[in-house]
């Protein structure tokens, strides 16, 4: 077989000395640079590309653009792959590889064609109907769900990860132009000229738009290069090309996708495929043209019925002929140029036009060129069984102006059709505008009448003019600019070259639609192609008292596949209408919603996917840990050791090992991690006393306190301990997952409800390290590394401060203690951490020092009955967890006034609790459900485990948890149950101080 046989051998704009090889369902198809996957498929006269959804009725190319709803493939493979992907605005490039879909075993021999034969059984709204209430129980729809869904979608999904980045910006531009054809090139020069900052955004990868379709070496496309080469100039103007305007909102924001690089088998290194643009514009111009609408008639949906001007897109763009013996068939008069210009190229053309006369000097063209015109007739039905072979047509006026019989068959292998325009006004109507219909005119338009930042130019505009259009477009890119302030002279415009054939909407947008419908009963007229909705289920929704436009819609499906009714939409509401008795105005048009065309989830989500998801923050010590083996854990956005396993140890023996170390050596612990905020001016102290429950008015110098910290509905927010470091100066600690709301919650604070308090937050996360050291052994170990600092309890107890170094380093050292040991906390500068650490692991040696993780942590800080994050999920009450002895009732303080609520307070209600397992042997997990021993197990149960360890120290499974009355029911048996896993076994109540009650150790 010759190689693109449907090629001619000179025009189009691409670049024949390039031919290459791309795959389609494993075959190669040979294609240049240029070229979409469409039009590659029809170069080498492929017809079949695609099976319908419902029917899995034989495909092909329809169109020439984001309306295409045949040519839906799989593109690329594995991480990459991209379901449902138009082949019309694929660009080809070396090593393409797609894949048919919705068929099997195979495009051309599809099992699945078997539903077409039972279509009469298949209606509209048939899955509600049939399976609604029937089937096994009460509820067969839950039943037939399954099944349905799995027969449901087109495409694979995507189970690998996208090996390929993405980025989002924000632009911003004082006039945004949105389309690139002559009226939006027109609008874009003038507004460039006048010195705005124009962004003229383009979905193809060209810009010109219409002007594409027209020969590319006449007088078109010279105005093209003129007019191209001055934007490219004007440094105040931006062409984004494959770049689409998806959605559009309030005050002139708008969402760009910009296919960075979509057009190359893999992007670049560092490069992102594609980016997203969040927009804002002072003022938009919208010239997105029109979509030529599909006419309706039995079997119009055979591979070989095309759009007329796509057929004319892949002549001249593409330097394709799509078939040699055509019927152009049209109730507008858009389509006599596509006729014409086949003609010329050797095509067999017949032009059947529904309307009753011709413009004598078009007629004289058309006859010039050997266009064989049939007036007043109208295609009533296409033949062929997979693909196009003969079109029966017919006269449809009253006084036809013709001599030639009533039904004539012609054979053919391409029909040409055109239903009229619909202007693209999706962009417009996400706004929350509503069109207008221009009854003349056969259309819906934006009323554009009282907007001031935004206008219409070209075929979407209900102004539209045919002679001398450049004018128009160049006023509203003048304006536009002039509406930003920017007023230069911007000179005169390029006409654009007349046409002897006209390109206007015609005025019969609907004219024709439902002819030969009645012809046959049993063929099938199409409205959305990709969802296989015919005229009959229009009807049948009629009949069903489906009057609204939204609910003809869903129930019908009709415009809810890929391309969102880009097709369907008005021919839908023309059929509507005509059932109804009444006008395409009345019944009104769908909503338009974001986005415009189908957008990755990639480019939404941009850099914020997998570690990039969130800033992953490590501490200065990060390195060291790595470089040991430690194990981390995801606290917030920091990665925290978790266990340093020894040898081949697990999590449990790694973290008992490391807490039993340290009850009886010492170990030190990497706290870089904590939340760490000072706060300094004359009022700190005050605005301390008023966000902490406690008091901290008489806090000295040189000490630390432990606080709580309220909400406004007297909830716990977060805990934490304040240093005072000098008379204005504090240095507030805090949990390291709760840092960013609790500086969050303070700011607001200061900004709303004190803002004449005299105090600065800085957030000093990231300029300290911060390290724990703990164990009986500490303050030895400490004693040999600091320098002339008194460590005996007398000079520095429990809860103070002081300032010393570690050779020539200084640091701030804290004795204060989490896990119930004697223990203090160093500060030193972000740099220095790393020095800091190794010095102490040093000296540690003989003190058998070791590093320990969270894991450890946590057991020596349940062990003492330390409330953290499990228990401070912002649902607790200082009653909650036995904290209210430390609110003072002397002072006010956030939260103060709606903690006192009675139900807050309630000794009756859910309290902190220790809890101890009964059989050593079996483990406590967090979330059991907690019950009174003999009671039967059901329902919320009266508390829940909030944290568990195996115990070292006890030797068993303790917890921390929440049991309602939990201080009168001290020693009490229960029961904790776990009803995921079935389990259920018995528990004591004790107090949650298990280890060191009064603190001696850590005190000594």
């Amino acid at each position: 077989m010759k190689k693109q046989p449907n090629r001619l051998p000179k025009g189009g704009r691409i670049d024949r000395g390039k031919a290459f090889s791309i795959k389609f369902d494993g075959s190669n198809i040979e294609a240049y640079p240029g070229d979409t996957l469409a039009s590659a498929f029809l170069a080498n006269g492929k017809k079949i590309v695609g099976r319908s959804f419902k029917y899995h009725r034989p495909r092909g190319i329809m169109s020439a653009g984001v309306e295409e709803p045949n040519a839906l493939v799989n593109l690329r493979k594995k991480g990459r792959a991209e379901p449902n992907t138009r082949a019309t605005v694929i660009e080809v490039y070396e090593g393409l590889e797609a894949e048919s879909q919705n068929c099997w075993p195979t495009l051309a021999l599809d099992f699945g064609v078997l539903n077409n034969f039972f279509s009469r059984f298949l209606p509209a709204g048939f899955y509600y109907k049939t399976f609604m209430g029937s089937g096994p129980g009460t509820s067969g729809w839950m039943f037939w769900e399954k099944y349905i869904r799995r027969a449901a979608g087109m495409g694979r999904p995507v189970s690998e990860l996208d090996p390929d980045s993405y980025e989002k910006i924000n632009s911003y531009a004082d006039v945004l132009v949105i389309g690139s054809g002559p009226a939006g090139l027109c609008a874009a020069l003038a507004a460039g000229r006048s010195g705005a900052r124009v962004i003229l955004a383009e979905q193809d990868f060209l810009n010109g738009g219409t002007i594409l379709n027209e020969p590319c070496n006449g007088e078109h496309a010279e105005w093209l290069t003129l007019i191209l080469k001055e934007l490219t100039s004007l440094k105040n103007v931006l062409l984004l090309t494959r770049s689409t305007v998806f959605s559009a909102y309030q005050k002139g924001v708008y969402g760009i996708l910009e296919r960075v690089w979509d057009h190359v088998a893999e992007p670049p290194p560092y490069q992102p495929r594609q980016r997203f643009h969040l927009l804002r514009a002072k003022t938009t111009i919208l010239a997105s043209g029109a979509i030529e609408q599909p006419l309706v008639f039995e079997n119009n949906d055979l591979p070989g019925v095309m759009l007329a001007n796509s057929t004319r897109v892949y002549l001249h763009r593409y330097g394709i002929l799509t078939g040699k013996k055509v019927v152009v068939a049209t109730n507008n008069w858009s389509a006599f140029v596509t006729a014409h210009d086949l003609a010329l190229v050797g095509a067999r053309v017949s032009l059947v036009y529904s309307g009753s006369k011709i413009n004598s000097d078009v007629k004289k063209l058309l006859d010039a060129s050997g266009v064989e015109t049939f007036i007043g007739y109208s295609v009533i039905r296409a033949r062929g069984l997979r693909s196009l072979k003969e079109v029966d047509i017919a006269l449809t006026q009253d006084k036809p102006h013709s001599s030639f019989p009533k039904m004539i068959t012609i054979q053919v292998d391409l029909l040409a059709i055109s239903g009229g325009w619909a202007p693209n006004l999706n962009l417009w109507s996400q706004l929350g505008y509503k069109p207008i219909f221009n009854q003349s005119r056969g259309a819906f338009f934006p009323d554009v009448d009282n907007l001031e930042n935004f206008s219409c130019v070209g075929l979407v505009s209900p102004t539209f003019r045919n002679k001398n259009p450049s004018e128009a477009w160049f006023s509203a890119g003048v304006k536009a600019a002039n509406f930003c302030g920017h007023k230069n002279n911007p000179g005169t415009v390029f006409p654009i070259p007349a046409s002897p054939f006209s390109t206007t909407l015609g005025a019969g947008l609907i004219r024709g639609l439902g002819i030969g419908i009645h012809s046959n009963k049993e063929g099938k007229a199409f409205v959305d192609f990709q969802h296989d909705t015919t005229i009959g289920d229009i009807d049948l929704a009629d009949l069903e008292g489906m009057r609204s436009v939204e609910h003809t819609k869903r129930y019908t499906t009709s415009g809810m596949a890929t391309d969102q009714g880009k097709t369907s939409n008005i021919n839908t509401l023309a059929r509507m209408a005509e059932l109804q008795g009444g006008k395409i105005s009345d019944i009104g048009i769908t909503t338009f919603r974001p986005p415009y065309t189908p957008i990755s989830f990639g480019a939404m989500a941009a850099e914020r996917r997998g570690k990039k998801f969130a800033p992953t923050r490590v501490s200065p010590i990060h390195d060291w840990h790595v470089k040991i083996g430690a194990k981390f854990i995801a606290v917030g956005p920091w990665q925290r050791p978790w266990f340093y396993p020894a040898k081949d140890e697990g999590l449990k023996e790694a973290y008992i090992r490391e807490a039993e170390h340290i009850r009886k050596h010492v170990g030190l612990v990497d706290v870089s991690t904590l939340g760490k905020i000072s706060v300094q001016g004359p009022d700190a102290s005050e605005f301390l006393n008023r966000v902490y429950a406690n008091n901290f008015k008489r806090l000295k110098v040189g000490r630390i306190r432990y606080g709580v910290m309220l909400r406004e509905d007297g909830l716990v927010l977060d805990d934490g301990t304040t240093a005072r470091l000098g008379e204005f100066d504090y240095f507030m600690s805090t949990t390291t997952a709760n840092a960013g709301s609790v500086l969050s919650h303070l700011e607001f604070l200061l900004q709303t409800s004190w803002p004449n308090l005299k105090v600065h937050l800085t957030s000093v996360t990231d300029q300290w390290a911060a390290i724990a050291v703990a164990g009986p052994k500490s303050r030895q170990l400490l004693q040999e590394v600091t320098i002339g600092c008194d460590l005996r309890s007398e000079a520095l107890p429990n809860m103070a401060l002081t300032e010393t170094k570690i050779g020539e380093i200084p640091i701030r050292l804290h004795r204060m203690s989490f896990s119930g040991e004697l223990a203090y906390e160093i500060y030193v500068g972000s740099g220095w951490g790393q020095i800091i650490w190794d010095k102490l692991i040093q000296k540690g040696k003989s003190f058998k020092l070791i590093p320990y993780g969270t894991e450890a942590m946590g057991t020596l800080r349940i062990e003492k009955g330390h409330v953290s994050a499990p228990e401070l999920d912002g649902r607790n009450t200082l009653c909650n967890l036995g904290l209210e002895r430390l609110a003072n009732k002397n002072k006010q303080y956030v939260g103060s006034v709606l903690r006192q609520r009675p139900l807050l307070n309630d000794q009756s209600q859910q309290i902190l609790v220790g809890l101890e397992v009964i059989q050593k042997n079996q483990q406590l997990k967090p979330g059991m459900l907690l019950f009174s021993e003999n009671t039967p197990t059901a329902g919320h149960g009266e508390g829940f485990v909030s944290s568990v360890t195996w115990s070292p120290a006890l030797n068993k499974f303790i917890g921390l948890g929440f049991l309602i009355r939990g201080n009168d029911r001290l020693g009490e048996k229960i029961q904790s149950v776990d009803f995921l896993e079935n389990k259920n076994f018995s528990l004591r109540v004790v107090s949650p101080h298990f280890f060191d009650p009064q603190g001696e150790r850590q005190n000594g």
